[in-house]
């Protein structure tokens, strides 16, 4: 008797058309390509001067002091957050009230605001001993105490709510096992806290990037100072203004690719993409 071979295989899949993304995503760009042909149409703006000024020592200057100024506030932003962060969470009244008092003044005051009366220090304190604090507190200085204490108050608040957000029952169940508050910080709350404080903390340093232009109200030196001073001399704008801003969508790219890597580096295991 033949035997009969049933195939249970499903039958492909067919492909829906869904015409409400189609439209949404075609007028999207339809609408893009009319902003970059109106923005390229402009005869007022001489595109051609754009590539040789990406490379011009002066721009490139005000690069190098850009990045230094951010990963060096940022550093300092992490490592006051941190000690800010442990002092929020602790026992003791009067650390947390410090650490409130330090988070509402530096997240609280605007950032420009912040910059001005580090820069005009000396007219509350002239002198510190022998030394004039004109002398010690530079516009460099001022831009980077600014900029540091304002990320060291955003960067509190992250680490705190990343270690607040690990459970309770995890820290009481390692100290029935005997373990000491420093081995289970180490061991049991920052390697799962540091997975929830990474994305806000790499979004901060790419916030950092771009608010470090801020301080060319005081003179420094960085990426965007050297373009205003360049278009002040030949009066290119836009121009100077269009490779001040590719440099930051560089950096800022990169940034954002080393926040991918970073984050999948971190992820619990089978849960990286």
């Amino acid at each position: 008797m033949a035997s009969i071979e049933t195939d249970f295989r499903a039958p492909p899949a067919r492909l829906k058309i869904q015409w409400g993304q189609i439209a949404t995503g075609g007028t999207a760009l339809l609408i893009l390509g009319a902003m970059v042909w109106v923005v390229t149409q402009s005869q007022s703006i001489l595109w051609a001067e754009i590539p040789g000024y990406l490379l011009d020592p002066r721009i490139l200057s005000g690069v190098v002091l850009t990045l230094k100024l951010t990963v060096g506030a940022m550093i300092f932003g992490i490592v006051v957050g941190c000690v800010v962060a442990a002092m929020a969470i602790s026992e003791n009244l009067v650390l947390r009230a410090i650490a409130a008092g330090f988070v509402w003044w530096f997240r609280g005051v605007p950032l420009i605001v912040q910059i001005f009366l580090w820069f005009n220090i000396a007219l509350f304190v002239p002198r510190l001993g022998p030394y004039d604090i004109n002398l010690l507190v530079t516009p460099a200085v001022a831009g980077f105490l600014a900029l540091g204490l304002h990320e060291a108050a955003n960067m509190s608040e992250i680490i705190r709510a990343g270690l607040k957000a690990v459970d309770k029952g995890q820290r009481e169940a390692a100290q029935a096992l005997g373990l000491k508050p420093l081995q289970i910080m180490r061991t049991i709350i920052l390697p799962q806290a540091v997975r929830l404080v990474i994305p806000p903390t790499g979004n901060q340093a790419i916030g950092m990037l771009k608010a470090s232009a801020i301080v060319s109200v005081i003179g420094m030196r960085d990426l965007l100072t050297m373009a205003q001073q360049i278009y002040a001399a030949n009066f290119l704008v836009i121009e100077l203004l269009f490779v001040a801003s590719i440099w930051y969508l560089g950096i800022t790219t990169v940034a954002q690719v080393g926040q991918h890597y970073l984050e999948k580096r971190f992820a619990p295991k089978g849960r990286g993409n």
